[in-house]
């Protein structure tokens, strides 16, 4: 993966769009004038997803006063997502989309996205975790709000199918607090299941972040927005553009410094040691 930067790092624009083209692109944009690899979506049929009762719900929004008039006008349509495929190769930019239902996994298997993705949600649905790794396209499978079991459980269908995953640590609170990250579940993961292991965050700041790029994530994920205090449910637990350059720039900093763990004197250290040790004597 993304073998010349290491570390796959993923703008989850979401439904921080709120239904409006231009602001889609300007986040496409601002992700990639960042240095991300990639954009998310999230894709739902809401009929399938949501029940009638709560969709015929109140609720206000800037499309209506029910639940239904909210939802729908978070979704794009064919054509929407066309453009978005269009503006992302334009733009040289990964995208892909965290599918709710079957329905909305065929939506998007009309498109050449070059992944999947689980989100925490769906990780116990063994019939939707099927047929996403029948595509055999590399997926992510977030973790939040699962036990073991169901960890397993996902692994082992990825893995019977012969389709190649990575899982993603993440604790689903919106926003999260920094002390429940719980990072070292990182290393776990990594060793209980011999697979790569990603982050997604739901935190406001960027030192959690920071700390799972240096425990050997291979890829980072963060809701992003062009404005904190825009309408959405996902909007607080979002980056803003400044910070989104700075996670970016940070990451790959601590992603290069990381090395590879092997004790050895570099190049640049020799002319030092020889000047600090010309008293000893000490030669290479």
């Amino acid at each position: 993966m993304n073998k010349n930067k290491g570390l796959y790092i993923i703008g989850e624009i979401g439904i921080n769009h709120n239904g409006d083209m231009q602001i889609c692109k300007e986040l496409i944009a601002m992700a990639k004038d960042a240095g991300c690899d990639a954009v998310k979506f999230q894709k739902r049929d809401i009929d399938l997803v949501y029940d009638k009762e709560l969709l015929d719900s109140p609720r206000e929004s800037p499309w209506g006063t029910t639940q239904r008039e909210q939802k729908e006008g978070l979704e794009f349509s064919l054509e929407e997502y066309q453009e978005i495929d269009r503006y992302c190769n334009e733009k040289s930019i990964d995208w892909f989309a965290s599918a709710w239902d079957v329905n909305s996994q065929a939506f998007l298997s009309q498109f050449e996205c070059p992944r999947n993705k689980i989100a925490s949600a769906m990780i116990v649905d063994s019939g939707f975790l099927n047929t996403v790794a029948s595509e055999g396209k590399y997926t992510f499978i977030s973790t939040g709000m699962s036990t073991y079991d169901d960890i397993d459980n996902a692994v082992n269908i990825f893995r019977v199918k012969d389709c190649p995953f990575e899982l993603m640590h993440t604790v689903s609170t919106y926003p999260m607090r920094d002390e429940d990250a719980n990072l070292r579940m990182i290393k776990t993961l990594q060793e209980r299941y011999n697979c790569n292991v990603g982050y997604s965050g739901h935190e406001t700041g960027l030192a959690v972040s920071y700390g799972a790029a240096a425990m050997g994530i291979t890829s980072l994920e963060r809701h992003i927005t062009l404005d904190r205090s825009m309408y959405g449910s996902d909007q607080a637990a979002s980056v803003e553009p400044s910070g989104l350059r700075m996670l970016v720039g940070t990451v790959r900093k601590i992603q290069a410094a990381m090395g590879d763990g092997e004790k050895r004197i570099i190049e640049t250290e020799v002319p030092i040691a020889k000047k600090l040790r010309g008293h000893l004597g000490w030669n290479i």
